[in-house]
């Protein structure tokens, strides 16, 4: 998520620190307070940023490199006339008052002139200890320093107030308000942008991206969730309610001016005009498991299932294989992204069976990034995130990565499917023995 909004605002990872996924902290090279602040606007991942004064492996390289930093660059929030206070937050471990109040005298070389604020402080300075991950390891003395000033919080207070437990409409699926900005922000999504979600749902996705200011579409097959029918998926409701739709629940969060509309359509028979017309394509396929995999049928097809509305609408159905779903989300988005838009979509994997292998690609889509997200001991979905980097051709049409070459698709007759259909039938097993 950082390292997508990074190049959305401008900034890249320190070469001063080695990056370590395992660290609470990053340095980073941002090259305005400006570009800062925007990043944390966005960021659901970052609990805070700080202007990096100084830092070191101990406490004598800390106030070595604190002596080192540029007066010019301290003195304005030194200035008598202002006010400030010094936090101390400690990872893994937790110091005593006393312990702090010695850390914090420490810092009497520093030229502070202001006067103490407890309460309402114009400048806040954090000291910043990394006592590493393990709590049943923890070292005496923090494995590095940090002392900088707050500069913003990150907006994790939205994972609270987009809670699905307090949203209007939702269904079986819905999907968690973190993970949702999470996948907005891979999706670099801004101001303005066109967003698409050809297998909407209940429409969660589409709130984050609307929040960013966004307008939003979406398509799906269901025609009862489209339009707010059928049984309700919240506890002791039988029934959805006449105004229990996407809609509504941008109208909720006071974003249904972002919102364009919801469509019953098949995602395997794109229904739209020839051309570039999304800037970020975010979607959540759906498994086969809580969620059906279906497209639209003939009669001359073996007939899943048969379904009418209280609208007398019917459809048939066929199944729609798991392979062929990712196949055609790709070919798609790679019709129908705009140039440097971004496929956002969650992957289901079966982890002892999982190789880099199995990760549909192709040919106008490079993988920007691919994050795990544990579910069991054996099974797991990878958010994949795709940037489209060369125009859609006619050669393209069909190409699927196999063996390490792009070759025409012939279905879902393939090792993928093979997996796949694997993974849906482990995933089930493992729910059913959960449930027990």
């Amino acid at each position: 998520e950082i390292t997508s909004l990074l190049s959305l605002y401008g900034g890249q990872f320190s070469g001063e620190q080695e990056i370590c996924v395992n660290s609470p902290f990053w340095i980073l090279s941002i090259p305005s307070e400006e570009m800062a602040r925007g990043l944390m606007k966005r960021t659901v991942c970052a609990k805070s940023l700080f202007e990096l004064w100084g830092h070191g492996r101990s406490a004598g390289e800390l106030y070595a490199s604190l002596k080192n930093y540029p007066m010019d660059k301290m003195l304005p929030y030194l200035q008598s006339d202002s006010t400030y206070k010094v936090h101390i937050h400690t990872f893994n471990r937790t110091l005593t008052q006393a312990q702090k109040i010695k850390k914090i005298d420490a810092l009497e070389f520093l030229p502070f002139k202001g006067k103490v604020s407890l309460k309402n402080p114009e400048h806040i300075f954090w000291i910043l200890e990394d006592y590493g991950m393990d709590p049943n390891n923890v070292p005496e003395e923090p494995f590095h320093l940090y002392f900088g000033r707050w500069i913003a919080d990150g907006q994790r207070e939205l994972i609270e107030s987009y809670s699905v437990k307090k949203r209007h409409f939702i269904g079986n699926t819905s999907m968690d308000a973190c993970l949702s900005f999470i996948m907005a922000n891979h999706g670099r999504v801004k101001p303005n942008d066109v967003v698409y979600d050809p297998f909407v749902g209940t429409g969660g996705l589409l709130i984050s991206s609307a929040h960013f200011g966004a307008y939003v579409c979406g398509t799906d097959i269901d025609y009862n969730t489209i339009h707010g029918l059928g049984k309700a998926s919240r506890k002791n409701q039988k029934w959805r309610g006449p105004d229990e739709n996407i809609r509504a629940n941008l109208r909720q969060y006071g974003l249904e001016k972002y919102y364009l509309d919801a469509l019953v359509s098949d995602s395997s028979r794109p229904i739209w005009r020839k051309g570039m017309l999304f800037d970020a394509i975010i979607t959540d396929p759906p498994y086969g498991i809580r969620e059906a995999t279906r497209r639209t049928g003939s009669q001359k097809e073996t007939v899943k299932t048969a379904e009418r509305s209280t609208e007398n609408h019917i459809f048939v159905s066929s199944s729609y294989h798991l392979s062929d779903i990712f196949f055609d989300l790709l070919k798609f988005a790679a019709e129908y992204l705009v140039m440097g838009g971004r496929l956002v979509y969650w992957l289901p994997i079966y982890r002892p069976e999982y190789t880099e292998e199995i990760i549909p690609r192709h040919p106008c889509l490079k993988l920007i990034s691919n994050c795990e997200q544990m579910l069991s001991s054996h099974t797991s979905r990878r958010l994949i995130t795709m940037e489209k980097v060369k125009e859609f051709k006619d050669q393209d049409q069909n190409s699927y990565l196999l063996d390490g070459q792009y070759m025409p698709y012939k279905g879902h007759n393939s090792f993928r499917e093979k997996y796949f259909s694997g993974v849906t039938k482990r995933i089930a097993k493992e729910e059913k023995d959960n449930q027990k």
